[in-house]
């Protein structure tokens, strides 16, 4: 006797179908499913605001509501008020800096006046003395007074002791410029020191704002996708914990029928391939869509699935994914017939 095998939702459309005299053969039956999701509480706290409600259509990243976060935004404040200070140091500490460079610049200026004025000297006493050996030779003819050329060594004289008393106010700044300079180059270390400091507390401080950001993001109620609300577990003036459930949503807009297939019919069929579907209202009517197979099981499966005899082992069947795009009447559960599996006969009645 030829046996033939059905998965249980397979036997429940054929006695369906057989009611119906003008039902039309298929190769596979099914429910409707949709991808859901269950939106969890990302922050524990109050749920300030919740505003959903069962059957409502929400889109992808939609605030929908959001969970007290009064400490947050507290703790957050407290930090820009930190990095205000932290700023206000670094501009203090960039001032000192500035001032000890101008200073050692001030000092580098006096030794380079000081410096200026001794080539100054040197220039005059090497013309006074060339215009000393000048008026020599005229002494020597006739031509000129001793008083002309003693004036004249009394000029280099003069210039030779502010010369000397140059070189010993450089001497003594050059001492005083190297004591200020290594001053000033310890005080200058010291302040970049300080700045470093103020740049990693800085960082800290940003590290901070920055997870305090995430954690304020997380106390905004958002559905991951765009579908329609399917339950609402909690409301508004309620205690969230983090990772407690608020609702469930639902993408009904790109359903899928989840069907099985024997064995025999496996080999005649592969993902991305077309087939008809069609959605079953009961007593008779049907409507048709245009499906694509999206997935199929790489695991057989019993059925049914209560095994009572070990002749039914051999009665292996895959589950098969088809996507079918929703014109809004087909819900979540709703029976569904395939055909078009390539090779596959009618079921017989």
């Amino acid at each position: 006797m030829k046996r033939i095998t059905f998965s249980i939702l397979s036997l429940a459309v054929l006695g369906m179908a057989g009611c119906a005299s003008d039902n039309a053969a298929y190769d596979a039956t099914g429910t409707f499913e949709a991808t859901e999701v269950t939106v969890s509480a990302e922050s524990s706290g109050k749920i300030e605001s919740l505003n959903v409600a069962e059957g409502q259509t929400v889109k992808a990243g939609e605030r929908l509501g959001s969970i007290d976060a009064t400490q947050l935004r507290l703790k957050k404040e407290q930090l820009n008020t930190a990095k205000r200070q932290l700023e206000y140091n670094r501009q203090q500490l960039s001032a000192s800096k500035r001032q000890m460079i101008a200073n050692r610049e001030a000092t580098d200026s006096k030794a380079l006046d000081l410096g200026t004025q001794m080539a100054s000297l040197n220039q005059q006493i090497a013309n006074l003395q060339r215009e000393r050996q000048r008026f020599a030779e005229l002494l020597a003819d006739g031509a000129a007074t001793r008083k002309q050329v003693d004036d004249i060594d009394y000029q280099i004289g003069v210039l030779q002791r502010q010369l000397t008393a140059a070189q010993e106010q450089l001497r003594s700044t050059n001492q005083s410029l190297e004591a200020q300079s290594r001053s000033i180059g310890a005080q200058m270390s010291g302040v970049d020191a300080q700045m470093a400091g103020v740049s990693a507390q800085d960082a800290n401080i940003g590290v901070q704002q920055a997870q305090l950001d995430d954690q304020l993001s997380n106390t905004v109620i958002s559905s991951p996708i765009t579908g329609v609300v399917l339950e609402k577990y909690m409301e508004q003036g309620e205690l969230a914990t983090m990772g407690k459930p608020l609702f469930k949503v639902a993408d009904t807009g790109r359903m899928v029928l989840r069907a099985y297939i024997t064995s025999g019919q496996l080999r005649n069929v592969r993902v991305g391939q077309s087939v008809k579907v069609y959605a079953d209202y009961g007593n008779g009517e049907r409507k048709e869509y245009r499906g694509r197979i999206a997935w199929i099981s790489s695991k057989s499966e019993f059925t049914p699935k209560t095994i009572l005899t070990d002749d039914e082992r051999a009665d292996l069947v895959y589950a098969v994914k088809i996507a079918v795009a929703n014109d809004g009447y087909l819900k979540i559960g709703m029976y569904g017939e395939v055909s078009g599996l390539a090779g596959t006969a009618p079921a017989e009645k």
